[in-house]
Parts: C-alpha cells; structure tokens; sequence
C-alpha cells in the first residue's frame, strides 16, 4: 500500500469557517475499512479517484456509493470503504462554516452523508476532473479553496456564534441551561435557532465536544483520569459514551490510533488513524 498525505495552509479568508485541507492519495491491493469516531470537524471530500462507500452510519442516513460528499455533524460513528485508488482533497469545515461555505442550514446535512452532487452541483463530476488534471496539490489546494471562498455568505446568527463558542471553550462542560438564560431568549427558541444552523442541539452538540477532547487525552492519560477531567461521572460513564460516539470502548479507541494514519472519511488536520 503507498499513501501520499499533503497539508497546505488555509486561505485566511476561510478561518473559523475550515479547520484545515489534506490533500489525500491511497492505493492499495484490496479495498480498505475504517470507522471515525463523531467530531466536530465535518469533512467535506472531494474526489477524483475510485469512489467510496459509506458502509453504515450508526446514528443517521447516508448508506451508499459516493464520488465527492460532505459528512454532515454526527452524533455516532461512521463506517467507511475506499476504493483501491483513492485520491482527493478534503475539507475540514466547522459546523458554521457549512452554511456560510455550502449556502445550506446545518440541519439538512446533520446526522448524514450527502453526496456533493446534490448540494453544490459546481464542485461535482466537472470539478473532479478539474482536480484530477491539475497536476499539483497546490493547484488543487488553490481550486478547492477559490470556490468555496466564491461561496462564502453572510455570518450565523451572532447568538448561535456566541452559544457554539461558549460551548467550544468549556470542553462540552458548559450547562447549557445557564448558557441559554444569559440569551435572554427561551430555551425553546435558542434550541431551535442553534440547531438550524449547526445541525444538532447544543445538548447533543455539547456531547461530541466533550467526547472528542475526551478521546484526544485517551492513551496519554488514565482512563479514570481522562473521565473526571472532561466532566463524566466515572469511567463508565465514559466507556458508555465512547461506545455511543465511536463504536469501541476507550481502551480500544486509544489502541487503534496511529501516528499518521488514515481517518475514515480522510486524514484529519492534525493526524489520523487507520482501521
């Protein structure tokens, strides 16, 4: 199996709204399986290789065969297949930026794997063959993020903005009750607000936000440690909620990570992890 792993900078202009592009090559002699644990990075995958499967999305929809495809914000796991020949560039967008970069609520995308065709046909069959022609990764790179700084609309409501950084900054830790008391609007309203525009309730958006920082201190930390610092009752608690969000328990979880491995959907920014 060879793999090729590119990362370039982000355009300023798309900051806060992508954490970050990988530009990805993989062959291999038989198909490859991996599953990703829910985060808060949705990817947005690009391709001009063989197509993937989307084998089973453990709390949503999205079963199928797909060429390029978004991963909207997920509240469980997500099994993936990728061709023999895999190769695409990969966008890392945050729950705001899908709607200011893709022009559609977080809601519709939520809880789903959609294929690109179907949101912005411009970065569909054409635009493959555009990224296959280019030539270079930094071609590449320079199409992927001229169109979608082409896209780039108006912000999300300031209060959503607020709420999601509020609940960013306390780890997923925030009460969400208090949070919603300092809006001066009713829980009701907020939620629905909220969920409009990031695709889960901040409850459940609270949730992957605590579990992912949770999982990046797995291996490192002791698991009973890891649980009383990111807010869980005890280490069931959280062996029950890395079941719920990645689909193994903690000890796996952290067994299975590599230093430079392939994440299910694509490499992540920062890293990854083959299955």
């Amino acid at each position: 199996m060879t793999r090729e792993i590119v990362r370039l900078p982000t355009h300023p202009g798309l900051r806060g709204l992508v954490a970050g592009v990988v530009g990805f090559r993989e062959r291999s002699a038989v198909p490859l399986e991996r599953r990703q644990p829910a985060g808060t990075l949705l990817p947005l995958v690009l391709s001009f290789g063989d197509p993937f499967e989307i084998v089973d999305v453990a709390a949503g929809d999205g079963v199928g065969t797909y060429g390029s495809f978004l991963a909207g914000f997920m509240p469980g796991p997500v099994s993936t297949r990728s061709g023999r020949n895999h190769a695409c560039v990969q966008v890392y967008l945050t729950p705001l930026g899908v709607g200011r970069l893709l022009g559609v609520p977080g809601r519709e995308v939520a809880a789903r794997v959609t294929g690109v065709e179907d949101l912005i046909p411009e970065l569909g069959t054409s635009f493959s063959e555009q990224l296959a022609e280019a030539g270079t990764w930094r071609r590449r790179f320079d199409l992927v993020q001229s169109a979608l700084l082409a896209r780039a609309g108006e912000p999300a409501d300031p209060m959503v903005e607020w709420l999601w950084d509020r609940i960013t900054e306390s780890g997923g830790q925030a009460h969400i009750g208090n949070l919603v008391a300092e809006t001066g609007w009713s829980h009701r309203y907020v939620t629905t607000c909220f969920q409009r525009a990031v695709g889960l309730t901040p409850k459940a958006a609270a949730g992957v936000v605590r579990f992912e920082r949770a999982a990046a201190d797995l291996g490192r930390l002791p698991i009973a440690e890891v649980a009383a610092r990111h807010g869980y009752a005890d280490q069931s608690h959280l062996t029950r909620e890395a079941v719920r969000y990645a689909g193994e328990p903690p000890a796996a979880l952290a067994a299975g990570r590599r230093p430079t491995a392939h994440t299910a959907l694509g490499t992540t920014p920062a890293g990854s992890r083959v299955r």
